[in-house]
Formats: structure tokens, C-alpha cells, sequence
């Protein structure tokens, strides 16, 4: 085959495995270089699912295309790359952040779909009703500290933007500051780090402060500087909203401690802590109903008994054979009060947050989750996977 019948060949392979993808609502396209193919795996709900793979004569010229487009090095494939690209299959705009990265077969290189991210509804996010007439209540006050903590991929930025639609952007002055920016708010100012610049969380935060800002959201509190400085803030009349990559609501409020910040300055800044997991959704489709088998146990509590009915996943053409459709956020909600701020001044160990929090009758992620269980939304092997 000619160089130029090749070319043309990628540029129609490429965009009908973004198309495929797109239909797939994945978010990350994996192309993995194989010795007879190039694997194509898509992220769907999560979750890494098998799609058709890339013959050999063509792989090469669809990863150069990648980075033609994303203004990389062709030359270089021994060092990792990244940039953005744009396409338009079947006249639509999808924009992707790609990322090379040298493998011993050849270059894996992951697309991340960005237009295929939409902001989310804050009703459709999975709180409970009554964790979304306290939050409504909190994102209100002109000034406070709300932190969404998690694992990586637990959806936490698309919460905090979920919570922004909740704020009336026309009359308050709200300012971000992302690592990337996943989803832009035309109504919103929002800025991106660029640490080779020396543009960090810190630097960028200080900077937001003299901007005259009402609400401010920090994608992630990293270090001691910028958790100094964004709860420093909400004291000083500003409604700071943040991430933490820490596995439930007592170790945020450990790891803020930890980090160095006062423990007083903590107490009095923070307002409240939301511990979230996502969980698959199964398939409306092909849903089965089943028995359990064992009585599940939350600690002490009993949640579901042994015989109760509840659903399972089996697989069909609508779900790619995965038994899941779509996922949703279950959530472990800890506002901060009077008795919680004395622990915090204390330095508390975690065991007796958990015993104040068991004493106010706070459920448990994995409580949380079964609850969705019983309503059929999802199964309890989702729910054992995200909280363990």
C-alpha cells in the first residue's frame, strides 16, 4: 500500500473507532500496540471493555495522525507526549486530550474524550434527598469550606460543577482553578494550573483572591500551602469549594489536619465533607432478579438479609454485554457542627470521628450503597467493589 492510501485509510479508522466510542459513552479510547494488531480498548461506566482491534499495516499511521493532530514530535517515540486534537465525525466537534506513552511493542497512546463530558445535573448526581436540601442550604451561605473526597475516577470535579449550577453566576463572581479544566462554563472564569510555568494551585489561588472573587472552586487540595490558603479564604467571606483524594469523610478531615493548616483555622473553616463512590447502573434492558445468598453486615448493622430480592446484571447488544448502563453517585455526607469542631481542635484519631459520627446516626458509604441496592439501581457486587 502507498503512503497515501494508508494515510487515508487512518484518518477513516480513527474516526470510526471516536465514533464508536462516542456512541459507547466512553470516556477514554486505549490504543495498545500489540505484535500482530493494535488493541483498542474503550473506559465505558469505568470500566475497560474490548472493541475491534487495528490491523498492523495501519497502526503506525493511526498513531501518527494522532500526533500530527495533537502537534507532537513524530520523530520522537521514546519519550512520552501529550497534546489536544480535534474531529469531526459525521460533522460533529469532539475535542480529546491524547497522551503517548513508550511501550515495548510501540507507543500506547489514550485519548480522553472532553466533549463527551456534560455537566451533570445536580439532581441526577445520586444524593439523597435530604443530603440535597442540606447542600442547596450550604452552597447558599456567602462563605464556608466544602470538600468532595474520593479515589481517583469517583467523580468528584463533576459534583463540584453540579454544585455550581446551583449558584446564580450573574450576580456573584465565581473563579476556578483546574488541573485540566474538564468541562468549560462559559458562565464562569476558569483558569488552568501550568506548573512548568509556576502557575500552581498555591500561586493561582493567591492570585484568584485579589480578582474579587465570591465563590471559588480548587480541583484538588495537594499540599499545605494551598490548603493554608483555600481555608484561609472561606474565613475571610469566600464559599471555597474542593477535592481531596482520601477514602471517606473522617480521613478529609484528618488529612487537612495533617497537612499542617491549624487545627483551629480547620475547625472554624470547614462546613462539610462529602465521601463519594460511583457505582454502575444495570441495564434496564437485561436485568435479572436473584436471591441472596448471604445476609450482608455494615460493622454490626445488618443491611440486607440472607433470601432478599435483588437484582443482577447479565449482559446484552445495549449494554455491550456488560450487564451495566450508565453509573451513579453514592455518597457519605458529614456536616461539620459544634462537637466535630472540638475534635478537630483536640486532633482527634479517626476512631473517635467514627464514634461521633455512629452517635449522629451518619450512614456509611457502603449503607448508602445499599440503599440503592433495595431500589434496584444497582448490585451488591457494584457496591462491595467501590466501598472494600
Amino acid at each position: 500500500m502507498n503512503n497515501e492510501v494508508l494515510e487515508q485509510g487512518a484518518v477513516i479508522v480513527l474516526d470510526e473507532i471516536v465514533r464508536r466510542a462516542l456512541r459507547a459513552k466512553a470516556s477514554d479510547i486505549h490504543l495498545e500496540p500489540k505484535r500482530e494488531r493494535l488493541n483498542v480498548r474503550f473506559r465505558v461506566d469505568g470500566e475497560m471493555v474490548e472493541e475491534q482491534s487495528v490491523p498492523p499495516d495501519i497502526a503506525l499511521e493511526v498513531v501518527s495522525r494522532i500526533k500530527v493532530l495533537a502537534r507532537m514530535d513524530i520523530a520522537e517515540r521514546r519519550t512520552p507526549q501529550d497534546g489536544q486534537l480535534t474531529l469531526h465525525p459525521e460533522g460533529s466537534i469532539v475535542h480529546l486530550r491524547a497522551s503517548t506513552f513508550p511501550a515495548s511493542q510501540g507507543e500506547k497512546v489514550v485519548l480522553r474524550i472532553l466533549s463527551g463530558q456534560a455537566l451533570i445535573a445536580f439532581e441526577k448526581i445520586g444524593l439523597e434527598p435530604i443530603t440535597q436540601a442540606t447542600v442547596r442550604e450550604l452552597i447558599a451561605r456567602p462563605q464556608g469550606f466544602i470538600v468532595t473526597s474520593g479515589p481517583t475516577g469517583a467523580g468528584k470535579t463533576s459534583t463540584l460543577y453540579s454544585f455550581m449550577r446551583l449558584i446564580d453566576t450573574r450576580t456573584t463572581n465565581v473563579v476556578t482553578l483546574e488541573d485540566p479544566i474538564e468541562i468549560e462554563i462559559p458562565q464562569i472564569t476558569q483558569g488552568q494550573t501550568n506548573v512548568k510555568a509556576g502557575f500552581t494551585f498555591a500561586t493561582g489561588l493567591r492570585a484568584i483572591l485579589r480578582q474579587d472573587p465570591d465563590v471559588i472552586m480548587v480541583g484538588e487540595i495537594r499540599d499545605s500551602e494551598t490548603a493554608a490558603i483555600a481555608l484561609q479564604a472561606s474565613l475571610t467571606g469566600h464559599l471555597v469549594l474542593s477535592t481531596l483524594h482520601t477514602s471517606d469523610a473522617v480521613e478529609s478531615v484528618v488529612r487537612l489536619v495533617d497537612l499542617g493548616v491549624e487545627p483551629w483555622i480547620v475547625a472554624n473553616a470547614l462546613t462539610a465533607v462529602l465521601a463519594q463512590r460511583l457505582v454502575r447502573v444495570v441495564c434496564q434492558s437485561c436485568q435479572e432478579e436473584s436471591i441472596l445468598e448471604q445476609a450482608l453486615v455494615d460493622g454490626d448493622e445488618l443491611i440486607l438479609p440472607k433470601g432478599a430480592r435483588v437484582v443482577r446484571p447479565r449482559g446484552c447488544a445495549v449494554c455491550l454485554k456488560t450487564g451495566y448502563k450508565g453509573r451513579t453517585g453514592i455518597f457519605e455526607a458529614v456536616v461539620v457542627d459544634d462537637d466535630m469542631r472540638e475534635l478537630v481542635k483536640q486532633k482527634a484519631s479517626p476512631r473517635e470521628y467514627r464514634s461521633l459520627l455512629s452517635k449522629r446516626g451518619v450512614p456509611s458509604l457502603r449503607h448508602i450503597g445499599m440503599q440503592k441496592v433495595k431500589e434496584g439501581i444497582t448490585t451488591v457486587d457494584e457496591v462491595l467493589r467501590v466501598t472494600t
